[in-house]
């Protein structure tokens, strides 16, 4: 059984990081090219007519983007690879790097009066939960080792 969930948690945990590069490559072209909404505004009408906000707006959302492909791609390569190979450091490092994520996407909660579940808070609690999970069908690892 213990190989069954193994396998089922490096399975799952490549969905979810393939799942995060493919919404961040999405994330980046809609920063890029879209009307995407701030605040429930489009971006062009935050900007109001002034092309170098606008612009700046575009750029820190292509810049969020790019860092959670990046997440993605060092997640996938440690997923891929240590972890699937049944290292238990990769474990450590896994959740150690969705913390990071989430700790500081819910820091919108107290620093900026966004409730839990608004705001961004949503998805990165699932993205948190679904790794969680992963990494959980295969907790056996620490003790195996």
């Amino acid at each position: 059984m213990s190989s069954k969930l193994r396998t089922a948690s490096w399975v799952l945990l490549t969905i979810v990081g393939a799942l995060v590069l493919l919404v961040s490559f999405i994330s980046a072209n809609l920063g890029y090219r879209g009307d995407y909404p701030i605040g429930g505004v489009p971006v062009a009408e935050v900007a109001a007519g002034r092309e170098a906000v606008l612009t700046a707006l575009r750029g820190i959302r292509g810049t969020s983007a790019a860092y959670a492909a990046g997440f993605a791609v060092l997640f996938l390569a440690t997923v891929l690879g240590p972890y699937r190979r049944g290292e238990s450091r990769p474990w450590w490092t896994i959740l150690a790097g969705t913390l990071a994520v989430v700790v500081v996407v819910l820091a919108r909660t107290p620093m900026l009066g966004i409730p839990i579940g608004q705001g961004g808070t949503g998805p990165a609690l699932v993205l948190g939960g679904l790794i969680l999970l992963g990494l959980l069908l295969d907790v056996g690892r620490l003790s195996s080792r």
